[in-house]
């Protein structure tokens, strides 16, 4: 039996290693944070920048083939979509065609999920800014094309564009056969981290190619800065939400999100159903 000052002496013991226990959990706890913070701060910096004094642009994108891109988002009145996507079937496949034009229709869609009553255009223009500007004056002189813009005009609610170039890592947009759902995914990046989104994705696409869901890659340059636009295919819902899980089971493929994640400032995801006139189907 022990006496009441030894079982005193054992209760302040007691109270005192619970004392230095809790203190233990709590210093541990703390370390836990600041390795989170330490770890999530270096992730920023975990790419080298390319040291060479050189623009975004030149370091990114497929040089030899100066392929500038433009994309458009109109925004129609939702009683006149029908209409709208008949005056485009009928002039802008004409354009594309047309070897006066140094332009073509990558693809043309109606937003299914996202904003809706919205139609998304991509061009593309083989020769960069000067076949651009080639185009635009041309189309100023072409009648047709200048009713066809009266008559657009009159059952748009907005509409914005962006001029881009393509990533060097993703292939070039090319047609392909239906049915399929798309997803423009698109990223407003923090401003001085399109390098390193970069240097990541071009590891990542690598994931992204067993079911042909990779259509194109895109960065601005003129619109809004530092966005970027990721186009895929599927051939439904279903089939898209397969394919992303899959891509868990691949080494390499978390470590791309956790380190790109934070250098995003603003994400959107459409669906998009091509329109008859696209040559992405």
């Amino acid at each position: 039996t022990l006496t009441p000052r030894l079982a005193a002496g054992e209760g302040e013991n007691k109270t005192g290693f619970c004392h230095r226990l809790s203190g233990s959990l709590t210093n541990a706890q703390a370390s836990s944070s600041r390795n989170r913070e330490d770890s999530w701060f270096k992730s920023l910096f975990v790419r080298k920048v390319d040291p060479r004094k050189d623009a975004h642009s030149n370091l990114l994108t497929k040089n030899e083939e100066s392929n500038l891109y433009k994309i458009q988002f109109h925004n129609v009145k939702p009683e006149c979509l029908d209409s709208y996507n008949k005056l485009c079937e009928d002039v802008l496949p004409s354009i594309h065609a047309d070897k006066y034009y140094p332009c073509e229709l990558v693809g043309t869609w109606n937003t299914w999920y996202g904003e809706q009553d919205q139609a998304v255009h991509l061009w593309r223009y083989r020769g960069g800014y000067p076949a651009l500007t080639e185009v635009m004056n041309k189309l100023r002189q072409n009648k047709d094309f200048t009713a066809y813009r009266k008559e657009r005009g009159k059952m748009l609610l907005s509409r914005r564009n962006q001029l881009l170039l393509e990533f060097s890592f993703w292939n070039e947009p090319v047609p392909r056969e239906g049915p399929n759902i798309y997803e423009l995914r698109s990223y407003q990046l923090r401003p001085g981290t399109m390098i390193e989104w970069g240097n990541y994705w071009a590891r990542a696409i690598r994931y992204r190619q067993h079911n042909r869901e990779a259509v194109g890659g895109f960065f601005s340059q003129i619109g809004n800065l530092y966005m970027v636009h990721h186009l895929w295919a599927y051939k439904d819902l279903q089939s898209r939400e397969d394919t992303r899980n899959a891509i868990w089971n691949h080494d390499g493929w978390e470590e791309v999100v956790y380190y790109t994640v934070p250098l995003i400032q603003h994400m959107d995801s459409r669906i998009m159903i091509p329109t008859k006139a696209s040559p992405l189907q």
